[in-house]
């Protein structure tokens, strides 16, 4: 396990790279700051591309577990370990500033551990039972590498059929769905109540896995929503899969701060108030 703070984590991709290309577990959480650069010590979810897009090179995924609460932190920490276990890969945890310093109530025995595969892959002596394990991302033969990279988009497809995460808040008849994760999903629970108090039928999708990213479960939404909102402390980041997801079917508009600034829930419950004004809908 590895942690750091946004441009500590930009250090240790290249690391992070060779575990993948070498199939290694590990866990690395990242309580992430304001950047790019130096940037501020505030929270920011800033560094969503880098986690789910473009953490290393080459041919690679890792499982991004994004938590909402200090007993998610918990939670999603031991999970996060028996992920990498049995996917033989790296697990981001992703939080950031704001959950990083809260204080709130944790059980640990919350969890239910998972069955965990044999290591057979370890380096951990063999008494000369079996031949050599070696760890190594290196493949000099062009169809080597070509087939481990294929045997290893194997396992990503099962990780995107069986690990996909979510929460659901006021889903059921919305018109309006905000998806945001970490902090920003508390922000928009609140503000959520705050547009129904107002006649405005708004829901609230969490995505806990950013990658896989519940592609399925936001489409399935777009048959009966008018619209969604992505709510991020970025520029616009998670906001890109919400539109792939729901295919472009419905409008997919965007609220975020950055810098470290934290909107609270008055800010996003008129951003809902305003769309529900361009769609039409009776209030």
């Amino acid at each position: 396990m590895t942690s750091s703070s946004s441009p500590g984590i930009s250090l240790k991709s290249e690391g992070v790279s060779y575990l993948v290309g070498s199939d290694l577990p590990a866990v690395i959480v990242n309580v992430q700051r304001g950047g790019p650069g130096l940037g501020g010590i505030q929270p920011s979810q800033a560094d969503y591309y880098q986690a789910t897009k473009a953490y290393g090179h080459g041919d690679m995924h890792l499982i991004v577990l994004a938590p909402s609460t200090v007993q998610e932190m918990a939670s999603l920490t031991g999970e996060a370990f028996d992920l990498a276990d049995i996917y033989r890969t790296p697990v981001i945890l992703l939080a950031d500033g704001a959950i990083g310093q809260m204080m709130e109530p944790v059980d640990f025995s919350a969890r239910t551990p998972r069955e965990l595969p044999e290591k057979d892959w370890a380096t951990r002596g063999h008494g000369g039972t079996r031949k050599h394990n070696i760890i190594n991302s290196l493949y000099m033969d062009p169809e080597d590498l070509e087939r481990t990279v294929e045997e290893r988009y194997v396992r990503y497809r099962k990780i995107e059929a069986e690990e996909v995460k979510y929460d659901t808040f006021m889903t059921d008849d919305a018109d309006i769905v905000c998806v945001a994760f970490g902090i920003t999903a508390r922000i928009c629970h609140t503000a959520v109540t705050m547009a129904r108090a107002k006649g405005i039928k708004a829901g609230l999708i969490r995505p806990i896995t950013l990658w896989p990213f519940p592609n399925d479960a936001i489409n399935a939404l777009a048959d009966t929503a008018k619209a969604f909102l992505s709510v991020e402390l970025s520029m616009g980041q998670m906001v890109t899969d919400v539109r792939l997801a729901c295919g472009c079917r419905r409008p997919v508009d965007f609220y975020g701060r950055t810098g470290g600034v934290i909107p609270n829930p008055e800010d996003v419950a008129k951003k809902l108030e305003a769309m529900a004004a361009e769609l039409g809908l009776r209030l």
